[in-house]
């Protein structure tokens, strides 16, 4: 009598493959809520790091701590590049964008220092 073992896996990748298969939209979901997360942690991250607290913060971005506890939610859709920007200046940071494919072939374009396009093959 032979038995099939199925191989476990611990790779986050290969689990969401699993579950999503090929449901595009659930993909989009998951890609949009892992890029609002991101965002959300790099704020909060830079905060810390300049030892502010949300209020302090607020203030020097000229809004209100609700508004800093808000972009620091990884739930939260609303960021927009012009509040990034803020933020980003008032921690002494800036902000750097990059367009990657979605194929997962090598290449993109990202404006770098200066600001300056980059093309990547």
């Amino acid at each position: 009598m032979s038995t099939t073992t199925k191989r476990r896996t611990s790779s986050a990748t290969r689990i969401l493959n699993r579950i999503t298969g090929q449901d595009a939209s659930l993909r989009e979901a998951i890609e949009a809520q892992k890029l609002h997360a991101a965002v959300a942690e790099m704020i909060l991250a830079a905060r810390e790091l300049s030892g502010l607290t949300q209020t302090q913060l607020a203030k020097l971005v000229g809004t209100t701590q609700s508004v800093i506890s808000r972009l620091e939610d990884a739930d939260y859709e609303g960021h927009s590049l012009s509040m990034l920007r803020r933020v980003a200046a008032a921690l002494d940071h800036r902000v750097e964008l990059r367009l990657v494919r979605q194929t997962g072939e090598p290449g993109g374009i990202s404006r770098g220092r200066g600001g300056r396009r980059r093309v990547h093959a």
